[in-house]
């Protein structure tokens, strides 16, 4: 039976995940994801899209203290900060690493994702990360997941097993994770973040036209192929009904397709 082995969170909107071993809903996310995001003057995200350097960036969270600790790749000196009664010196820490002004926002109420409408966690199977991985040289598993950052990483016994989760256009697939109903949507379409190294921001030369190649020749045959205008899709974005907030999802919970659903 599929079951979930990775719960990760993002406290930090495109800083490094928080691996949990349980997590409950909230609003439609999970709990503490993308709760904090660093924007520019113009309240723009600063995130991996606009802005290779934050690549850099490593951190640490801790959810009991609210503290965040951060460091640039290489170094060996961590800077902590207090998320509230620090906010000031970490926003002065982050913009002298940017060599520009920003601040740190903060959304508790279902965090800040970039897809407003589908919202819910992300999700991935481990062997689908092995098998993507294989496509490039030197790329690891490990160093994929990070590319790619998904929220529920699961174990299912077949790569692409995650091409399951969502049906056509007209409609979701319902499915649970444990006791938690979720509807899956789509195919994620992936932006330049995962063709660059998740610890310097460089750009791995044809990682996307590699990666598309090797997506159409390897598409299984339960993938709905109307999702697929391109072929830079990967992982599944979800969304999860109202019934279920407050509910927990944790390691080793198992997956049960059910229906898909017109919407």
């Amino acid at each position: 039976m599929p079951h979930v082995s990775r719960l990760l969170v993002h406290p930090v909107k495109s800083l490094d995940p928080h691996p949990v071993d349980e997590v409950d809903i909230n609003n439609g996310a999970l709990r503490h994801d993308r709760e904090y995001a660093i924007v520019d003057g113009d309240r723009e995200f600063v995130n991996g899209k606009r802005e290779p350097a934050i690549h850099r960036i490593r951190s640490e969270y801790d959810h009991e203290t609210r503290t965040l600790r951060v460091r640039e790749h290489g170094d060996d000196e961590w800077a902590e900060f207090r998320m509230d009664a620090d906010r000031g010196e970490l926003n002065a820490w982050l913009s002298d690493f940017f060599d520009y002004p920003v601040s740190v926002v903060r959304d508790a109420s279902g965090g800040m994702p970039d897809d407003t409408t589908v919202d819910g966690p992300t999700v991935i199977a481990w062997e689908t990360v092995e098998a993507v991985s294989e496509w490039f040289d030197e790329i690891g598993p490990e160093e994929l997941l990070r590319r790619i950052r998904p929220n529920i990483v699961v174990e299912a016994g077949e790569a692409f097993w995650e091409d399951r989760l969502y049906a056509d256009r007209d409609g979701v697939r319902e499915f649970t994770i444990g006791e938690v109903s979720l509807r899956g949507h789509n195919p994620c379409q992936r932006c330049v973040v995962p063709t660059r190294d998740p610890d310097t921001g460089d750009e791995t030369e044809g990682f996307r036209e590699r990666f598309v190649t090797k997506r159409e020749e390897t598409l299984p045959d339960w993938a709905n192929r109307e999702w697929f205008d391109h072929f830079f899709r990967l992982m599944v974005n979800t969304s999860i009904p109202e019934s279920e907030w407050g509910e927990t999802v944790a390691v080793g919970d198992e997956l049960d397709l059910g229906d898909v659903t017109t919407v």
